[in-house]
């Protein structure tokens, strides 16, 4: 078991530094050293979800992050995180964060009552599970 979540990590590992890169699952499969259905099943097992819909989420954070700390337009953005389709970047980002990148940009720039760094961090991380 041990080896085997060891392996998973190194996969997540790769899609956490290449999030921005074309992935796909024989390689990151490879990575992990093992079959691409064996991969599909066991990552989802160790994490919760899927490969495909981690690295969605890695690449949805990346992009609230550009958002609220640069200039750029949401394509340039859209781009810069791995997506190749405004459109899908745009339908991704509302189902994982509930909102359009527009929309959360406006909404986050606003000035707020001052909070703690760790309550907005973890008000602010996307997550899967709803």
């Amino acid at each position: 078991m041990e080896e085997t979540n060891r392996a998973m990590l190194r996969a997540r590992d790769a899609m956490d530094r290449a999030y921005a890169q074309p992935l796909d699952i024989p390689s990151l499969a490879r990575i992990a050293h093992v079959s691409e259905a064996h991969f599909i099943r066991t990552f989802r097992a160790t994490f919760g979800e899927t490969p495909h819909r981690y690295l969605q989420r890695r690449r949805v954070e990346r992009a609230m992050d550009l958002l609220l700390n640069t200039g750029r337009d949401v394509t340039d953005i859209c781009t810069a995180v791995g997506f190749g389709s405004l459109g899908t970047f745009s339908r991704t980002f509302r189902q994982i964060v509930g909102e359009s990148p527009t929309d959360y940009r406006r909404r986050r720039t606003a000035p707020a009552a001052p909070v703690p760094s760790c309550f907005t961090k973890a008000w602010t991380r996307p997550s899967s599970f709803g």
